[in-house]
């Protein structure tokens, strides 16, 4: 079982986790880490705060010569601005934001300590966490990709694999769609321009993963529910849905569930994915796909109305260096939170001291899944 536990401030030091439960043995590509810490940080629509930092990760225990020893993983990711005490009080709290509600639940006038630990500046501490728990499904063939699917009105077009990986390689809106990518950058320029905010939705596909993670006997071993709330707790998330959820619920059953067919050799065929490969809060062995609906950012260039709380009295809310649109850096959260999920229910399914025993459990499981397909596709 995997735990982790994130710490610091927008503006603090740092940010830390701590990771307890990965198996000893697998080798950590710090460069593959960076890069996701880069690509969070990058993406067009970003405001300024993303031209200060230069986020990198510092390993301080839990390896030895590049490989986890089995004890905790602590990761640092340091902040250049760390002028947190030097900032000043925030009184104007903006809507839409945990600003007034984190106020309230402390007694504060001041929203200073509560939007610096509300900030998605949190989420670069599970990027670095994500990408270690990417390397570990990397181990068995498990990859997860994200990417912008919607900002604003602009929805990509429906593209093949290929043309997907290859445009995403060359796209600053991690968008696949060069024609709609387009669409979007003016998008982003207007809203600026306007002193706006915008929001999209990003899409998350786990690919290899076997049948049977997750389960059904009690509502917490459900996998849908996992990911869908792990996805939720990324800031500015409004809405999860697996596979075609919400088609769904406008259509009948004979158009909404995938069939079983038998495989042209053993096991079976799914023509389609509707369910986004979970079926009954277990993976499938199809796909695994899930879109977030993100909000547009509370921080506006225009400021919304709200009450100082000093006074009492209408005020504009208060402005932070802020994004236009996040969407792009949402996605590569996105894939990091669904990859800690995932690595979990990989070790509560596949339990081992080391990845070698994990791999041989995993091993034995496909040997064992590859018998009762056989018998079930023959019979």
């Amino acid at each position: 079982m995997l735990r982790y536990l994130t710490a610091g401030e927008s503006h603090g030091p740092g940010l830390a986790v701590i990771l307890d439960g990965m198996p000893a043995g697998l080798r950590i590509d710090l460069k593959f880490i960076n890069d996701e810490l880069s690509r969070r940080q990058g993406g067009y629509g970003r405001g300024p705060r993303m031209k200060i930092e230069t986020d990198r990760v510092q390993l301080w225990s839990g390896l030895k010569s590049g490989r986890t020893i089995g004890s905790p993983l602590t990761l640092i990711v340091p902040n250049k601005d760390s002028s947190l005490e030097g900032l000043p009080a925030v009184t104007t709290p903006r809507p839409g934001h945990a600003d007034l509600a984190g106020m309230m639940k402390f007694g504060l006038l001041d929203a200073r300590p509560v939007l610096e630990r509300a900030s998605a500046r949190e989420t670069a501490a599970r990027v670095a966490l994500g990408a270690v728990a990417q390397l570990f499904l990397k181990e068995f063939g498990v990859t997860i990709q994200s990417w912008v699917v919607s900002i604003g009105p602009v929805q990509v077009r429906s593209l093949s694999p290929a043309e997907t990986e290859r445009n995403l390689s060359r796209s600053v809106l991690s968008c696949p769609d060069p024609t709609a990518e387009k669409k979007m950058i003016r998008l982003i320029d207007r809203a600026r321009s306007a002193g706006d905010t915008l929001g999209g939705i990003f899409l998350v596909k786990a690919v290899g993963v076997p049948p049977g993670l997750g389960g059904y006997s009690q509502p917490s071993d459900r996998l849908d529910a996992r990911l869908t709330a792990a996805l939720m707790s990324i800031p500015a998330i409004k809405a999860v849905e697996v596979g075609e959820g919400w088609r769904m619920a406008g259509t009948t059953g004979r158009k909404s569930h995938d069939e079983i067919l038998p495989g042209k050799k053993d096991g079976f065929l799914r023509p389609t994915n509707r369910a986004g490969g979970i079926e009954g809060g277990m993976s499938n062995g199809q796909e695994i796909v899930l879109r977030a609906a993100m909000k547009p950012i509370s921080t506006l260039g225009r400021p919304l109305r709200t009450v100082n709380l000093l006074t009492g009295k209408t005020a504009p809310a208060a402005r932070e260096r802020s994004d236009v649109c996040a969407l792009p850096a949402a996605a590569v959260v996105g894939r990091a939170v669904v990859a800690l999920e995932l690595a979990d229910v990989w070790l509560r399914k596949f339990a081992g001291d080391t990845v070698s025993e994990v791999r041989a459990a995993w091993k034995g499981y496909l040997k064992r899944m590859a018998r009762i397909t056989r018998v079930e596709a023959k019979g």
